[in-house]
């Protein structure tokens, strides 16, 4: 093969090369910066170290009685997406999130985290594997210390006993040690789609959501603020309630992260670094997660991308009702085993491709 170049004449010096035009060159964002970071290139490691160094933290040092942690270099991740605080018994909400995860006793029943994932990160650190745990799973609760309480949702777990005692409940319904814990503010994902200039997302069918009272029509929308805050928190309506809105925070979560990867978004400093400041303003993280290990992890991550990523729900074997309790679900027992057990051993990749059905739908099948 003949190579051919030109070569530069003598005493012409080599062009100089901005550091603009460095920014601009394509940067690869990874699973973790929709759910919780930004995965950036090396250009802007200055800019990930002070962004990362701003994220709120709490200690995970008072749970006991945790899993092994896993073998080899696979990264579990819980990730969480909390409400605003609820009035309780009259008052107002009080504390912010960020002072109520660090607060001696944890203000029972002010929040609620009804999406509840697990993202595992492969050892090779080329693909990615969220699993989504349907809200009202019903299993035993463990307080803040691991300690077993009584039986009850799962979302019930960061209500009454926060982030740690979600974590034990987590460890202790898939004996699969949770490497780390990000809570991501709902309200503040508002910002995020903003930053990005929307998000689109296909509506196959037209119908009307009476809780919060929007129409959704049927083709492409583009999604930001309160209506894409909207779209991830619609359970009525759809034929499969709270089954179809797990679809709907996976399907979204696909879609921002196509626009994260997209040259729209990578090659606009400004914007990036509007991302990433979103992001960064809204997510609290366990105190073991220090910006450095937050920074390798996401330029390991850098080559990832969206077809590098599988969504998935731990499968279910009933729903019925219980006196005093609700609506709630019951997991499949021998399948979920089979399916946290992929995730300790880091073989999601074979559960993915034996159970085929289980995996998330293409962006226009989603309702």
């Amino acid at each position: 093969m003949v190579h051919r170049y030109r070569r530069r004449a003598r005493g012409q010096r080599k062009r100089k090369v901005s550091v603009l035009e460095r920014y601009r060159r394509p940067i690869r964002v990874s699973l973790v910066a929709i759910v919780a970071l930004a995965v950036l290139s090396t250009g802007f490691a200055v800019l990930l170290n002070s962004k990362f160094s701003n994220i709120l933290q709490f200690s995970t040092d008072d749970i006991k009685n945790r899993p092994d942690p896993d073998k080899g270099r696979a990264l579990n991740v819980l990730v969480l997406g909390v409400d605003k605080g609820q009035k309780v018994d009259g008052s107002t909400p009080g504390m912010r999130l960020s002072e109520a995860v660090r607060a001696s006793t944890w203000p029972s029943g002010r929040y609620r985290s009804d999406t509840l994932m697990l993202v595992h990160i492969a050892a090779n650190r080329k693909h990615v594997y969220l699993v989504s745990i349907p809200r009202d799973t019903y299993t035993t609760l463990y307080d803040n210390t691991g300690t077993p309480q009584n039986k009850a949702k799962i979302n019930a777990a960061f209500a009454e006993w926060g982030p740690n005692g979600t974590i034990a409940t987590v460890e202790h319904l898939t004996d699969v040690r949770m490497k780390h814990l990000a809570l991501i503010n709902f309200n503040g994902f508002k910002d995020i789609t903003r930053a990005v200039g929307g998000v689109p997302v296909y509506i196959p069918t037209a119908f009307y959501d009476p809780s919060q009272k929007v129409q959704w029509d049927a083709g492409w929308q583009n999604l930001e603020g309160k209506r894409a805050l909207q779209y991830v928190r619609t359970r009525y309506g759809l034929p499969r309630s709270d089954f179809d809105r797990i679809a709907r925070q996976q399907n979204f979560m696909r879609a921002l992260m196509k626009k994260l990867l997209s040259k729209g978004t990578t090659r606009n400093p400004l914007k990036l670094t509007r991302t990433l400041t979103a992001l960064t303003q809204n997510v609290v993280v366990d105190a073991d997660w220090d910006p450095g290990d937050m920074r390798a992890l996401a330029l390991s991550l850098r080559n990832t991308g969206t077809k590098d990523v599988t969504f998935l729900t731990a499968p279910v074997s009933d729903t019925k009702s219980i006196e005093g309790v609700g609506s709630i679900v019951d997991l499949d027992q021998v399948k979920s085993k089979e399916l946290f057990t992929a995730m300790s051993e880091d073989a999601m990749s074979d559960y993915a491709r034996k159970y085929p059905d289980d995996v998330l739908k293409s962006a226009k099948k989603v309702n």
